[in-house]
């Protein structure tokens, strides 16, 4: 198994051709509709306020049910993956979006910074909390930690119209630790501090309360510097775990 067809594609051009990517779709299609509880499907889109159809699958069988799917495939290159992932958007039911972020989360050492237009493809095509997030601190976080030079990217994303776009490269940093650029961080929160969003206000107070398991006294000192401008909000999420 492998491509067939040389190259990626950001979305709008097509998936790149994948023998790989046709096999887990056929394996894919056939188990998950199998699995599907009507019933569940329609709380779980209530819930997600209808952003799309669900098949009803819980976590726990859906994820059974993709170790099947996946067993005896061989390790993807980034062509399968961007593959799986734009065939994956392509399909109505969210669940098939879940697979797509899992696998790529999998894989994400198999994708190059040439990845970032796929992803950013991804985060802005139905979206929702439930993939860009995941996108966001296990994707394109692990994109911009292997490439620094997309730092850059994030740099031009954090001011994007699309506030999933910038709620992305507010949440890129989540998992870094140690090694979170506080003052890229600090940076882009007040940047964005005015946005009238909750999407937005929220992620600001994500990702400061995230970084204070590091540095409890630096983002202390962040908000009381920026309290003026952050929102109630960001500020009681960043201060959650920390106190004032």
């Amino acid at each position: 198994m492998g491509v067939t067809a040389s190259g990626t594609s950001d979305g709008r051009s097509g998936p790149p051709r994948s023998v790989l990517a046709d096999t887990l779709l056929a394996r894919l299609t056939v188990s998950y509709p199998a699995a599907a509880d009507p019933e569940r499907a329609v709380t779980a889109g209530a819930y997600m306020k209808d952003i799309a159809p669900f098949l009803g699958l819980t976590t726990p069988d859906r994820r059974a049910l993709s170790r099947t799917v996946l067993r005896g495939t061989p390790v993807p290159d980034e062509a399968d993956c961007t593959a799986v992932a734009l065939r994956c958007w392509r399909l109505p039911e969210r669940e098939y979006q879940y697979f797509a972020v899992d696998y790529l989360r999998r894989h994400v050492r198999r994708l190059s910074s040439g990845f970032l237009p796929v992803a950013r493809h991804l985060v802005s095509t139905v979206p929702w909390w439930d993939t860009v997030d995941l996108l966001a601190a296990h994707v394109v976080g692990g994109l911009v930690a292997a490439d620094p030079k997309l730092r850059a990217d994030m740099d031009e994303w954090i001011g994007d119209d699309d506030l999933w776009v910038a709620r992305t490269a507010l949440l890129h940093q989540l998992r870094y630790k140690e090694s979170t650029d506080a003052e890229r961080l600090f940076s882009y929160c007040v940047r964005r501090s005015g946005h009238p969003d909750f999407f937005i206000r929220k992620a600001i107070g994500w990702s400061l309360r995230e970084y204070a398991k590091t540095d409890p006294d630096a983002v202390r000192d962040f908000v009381a510097r920026e309290r003026d401008r952050l929102s109630p909000l960001s500020v009681r999420e960043a201060l959650k775990n920390i106190g004032a």
